[in-house]
């Protein structure tokens, strides 16, 4: 007897993905950098380099040191700026990809001129407003690190916008309380969660080993935080979209992220060293559904079993 018909198709609130597994933002470059290295045709979607207003030349190098399970990173938010990116490097980004905007500032006014000027366009699949910059505004250090600040920001770019809008949370936050806010401004969904801040030494010459002094973590290492990040967002808010973001190396890894809550998931890091690694992540998910008997990502999604006399401060 034949089993389900197997799809990793998903829906995430409006932009449909042939999979759940993405390519996130800064991995893929201006998309030139992957072509003959990955078949963008078979990725569920890449998201694009963090755009902003005014073109940005990023911080000094080096830019990118290994750490055990993964690097340290500071780029700076190195782009053209928005009108280099509408003219040139969109049109080209599109090219058999669906497309997600990073969206980046340090002010509301910022993420209005940018969410602006990207509506309406057809290679805009869905927005991912990047809310770890300073708030140059209110004078704080993260901008996405408080619910009321976030809620005006995501609210003001949810309502101007025609296509999904996706709020990447700071790592390490109240979680479930951002995402709350960020859902009751109009979001259709979180990824969680931008890299967690990071420093590294380089002992040689008695200086920071990063050109920008400090950075942010990636990969494996960071995949903990990632999960906990989703449980604890999936089991106060079940039915919004989250998207898994940190850590995600692999097929099992990204299994795991369904399992705690996820409806899809991004891949970064691992690109470094295979930059197919996010159609072969799409494989091995499919190889898991099999053996599992099911017949979509959605059919894993949330599906971990809790104790029942879990203490207070685990719920």
């Amino acid at each position: 007897m034949a089993g389900p018909k197997r799809s990793l198709a998903v829906d995430l609130g409006g932009i449909e993905l042939p999979t759940p597994v993405m390519i996130a933002s800064g991995c893929g470059g201006t998309g030139r950098e992957l072509s003959g290295a990955v078949d963008l045709h078979r990725v569920g979607a890449i998201v694009s380099r963090t755009i902003t207003v005014e073109p940005r030349k990023g911080t000094p190098t080096p830019r990118v040191i290994e750490t055990p399970s993964g690097i340290v990173w500071s780029t700076g938010l190195q782009n053209p700026g928005l009108d280099a990116f509408v003219d040139e490097e969109l049109p080209r980004l599109a090219r058999g990809v669906r497309v997600i905007v990073s969206i980046g500032g340090t002010s509301l006014e910022s993420f209005v001129r940018l969410a602006s000027a990207l509506r309406g366009l057809p290679e805009v699949g869905a927005l991912e407003l990047y809310l770890s910059e300073p708030d140059e505004e209110m004078g704080r250090s993260i901008l996405g690190a408080r619910e009321d600040r976030l809620a005006e920001v995501v609210g003001a770019v949810a309502r101007m916008s025609s296509v999904p809008v996706f709020a990447k949370l700071p790592s390490g936050g109240p979680t479930a309380d951002l995402v709350r806010a960020a859902a009751h401004a109009g979001a259709t969904g979180v990824t969680l969660s931008s890299s967690p801040p990071a420093f590294a030494v380089d002992t040689q010459r008695l200086r920071p080993a990063l050109g920008g002094v400090t950075g942010w973590l990636a990969g494996p290492a960071i995949r903990p935080l990632t999960l906990r990040a989703v449980v604890e967002t999936a089991r106060a808010l079940p039915s919004f979209p989250i998207i898994a973001s940190g850590g995600i190396a692999t097929g099992a890894d990204a299994v795991q992220a369904l399992l705690a809550g996820a409806w899809a998931v991004q891949v970064g890091t691992a690109m470094l060293v295979d930059p197919a690694a996010p159609v072969d992540i799409a494989r091995e998910l499919v190889r898991s559904l099999k053996s599992k008997g099911f017949a979509s990502p959605s059919e894993l999604r949330g599906r971990l079993r809790f104790p029942d006399d879990l203490p207070e401060a685990a719920r």
